[in-house]
């Protein structure tokens, strides 16, 4: 039988996803300034929750706090609201859907008012342009005792996640955070056993993967997200994602999903600004629709568990397509559900044929804040606001933004 967008999926832990559609991980950095779930973030899960998406996939829930991807994320360890959290999963899970928490550690990659000395493979500084907003530390390279604490760091995190209502985790071994490092020989210049070859690169990541389905028991569904290459010369390439799925084929991994990218090199969000090695592709293939559906194939001829897409998908007939020639098993779906929160009902309803596309007309600098002043207004129980203008929407997440972190800078002055 050819799946559909509307096919039902069953996992290889036995839940059922009910259709192919799945709302991506986005950051939504409304957590309050000790971490922790707010009411805010059961409005926002509870009106995706309606959306007919299958499966949500929280943003980011890092698993250490002196690890942000951003101030406003939510954590998880032992300081955490439990009480929020399964409120959190309550609204979330409303409709009878299933939501995963994305789990993130982001090594290197975190401001360095965060933290002036991060953790990460070796000591390789993260290479992006100075003076934009970011702001990073030299990381110090951890010890083998740092490698396990934060392999146990995701296990309770995913172990917590279950007991509070979750129904399924993803970790995040994509974008350049922690779990990526250690695949890419730009940021792993280690040479003991966790560095060099592929299979040491990639020992930290699956045997991450085997603390977590320790902590979680055999029925609850585990997933990655995974670069199908990081599309930078000398980094982690899709030939050696191929060869990483032969080795998750013998986990039990129930979802892969695949992006690409990272902060030096953003082509998650279709941007290229850095050579893109060997896996550049000539521009009348980087027009396509699907920003990594062309390396996707490659890595689901491969792969044993079901595999998904995030990245650029716009239209109802690509979506389709994808699924029918065998290319993907799952569609993700991030920004377009910022502009209609309600689009994975409208197309299995067969009322739109293709998703909407604000971007088209803000500004590729404007794009992040754009997106995050609309998380923030479907947080506070309103509609998106298509209108709005992207310099507009930048300088109201710029000022929230800075007043997120400075309450969270406080906070850690006052435990101080």
């Amino acid at each position: 039988m050819i799946a559909t967008l509307s096919t039902p999926l069953k996992l290889p832990s036995g839940a059922t996803l009910p259709n192919r559609i799945v709302k991506a991980a986005m950051s939504e950095g409304i957590a309050d300034a000790n971490n922790d779930a707010t009411p805010r973030l059961e409005t926002l899960y509870r009106r995706w929750a309606q959306s007919g998406a299958g499966m949500l996939l929280t943003g980011n829930v890092q698993v250490d706090r002196h690890h942000l991807e951003r101030p406003g994320n939510v954590v998880l360890d032992a300081e955490t609201d439990l009480a929020a959290l399964r409120a959190f999963a309550k609204a979330g899970t409303s409709a009878g859907n299933h939501l995963w928490m994305q789990l993130g550690h982001t090594g290197r990659q975190v401001d360095a008012k965060i933290n002036p000395a991060p953790l990460a493979p070796s000591v390789v500084e993260i290479d992006v342009m100075r003076g934009i907003g970011y702001e990073f530390a030299k990381p110090r390279a951890m010890t083998e005792e740092d490698i396990l604490h934060v392999m146990d760091q995701f296990a309770f995190a995913a172990r917590t996640a279950r007991e509070t209502g979750f129904t399924g985790v993803q970790l995040h071994a994509a974008h350049g955070y922690v779990l990526s490092q250690f695949l890419s020989p730009l940021a792993n210049r280690r040479t003991d056993a966790w560095g060099g070859s592929l299979e040491n690169r990639a020992r930290f990541l699956l045997e991450t993967i085997a603390a977590v389905r320790r902590a979680v028991g055999p029925d609850f569904p585990i997933s990655i997200k995974l670069n199908s290459s990081d599309f930078q010369k000398g980094g982690f390439t899709n030939a050696e994602c191929i060869e990483l799925v032969g080795w998750l084929n013998g986990s039990t991994l129930d979802l892969l999903e695949l992006s690409g990218g990272s902060l030096e090199q953003p082509k998650q969000v279709g941007v290229s600004i850095k050579d893109e090695g060997e896996d550049a592709r000539p521009e009348s293939t980087k027009k396509r629709e699907a920003y990594f559906l062309d390396y996707a194939a490659s890595v689901r001829a491969a792969a044993k568990m079901p595999v998904m897409v995030t990245g650029g998908f716009r239209t109802v007939a690509t979506m389709n397509e994808a699924l029918a020639n065998g290319d993907l098993d799952v569609v993700g779906l991030g920004r377009p559900m910022i502009a209609d929160p309600e689009l994975p009902l409208r197309i299995l309803n067969g009322e739109v044929d293709r998703a909407p596309t604000p971007e088209d007309r803000i500004n590729l600098f404007h794009l992040l804040g754009w997106n995050n002043t609309q998380i923030e207004r479907l947080a506070d129980g309103l509609e998106p606001d298509l209108d709005l203008n992207g310099e507009a929407a930048v300088a109201l997440f710029k000022a929230r933004e800075e007043k997120v972190f400075a309450d969270l800078l406080n906070r850690a002055r006052r435990v101080a």
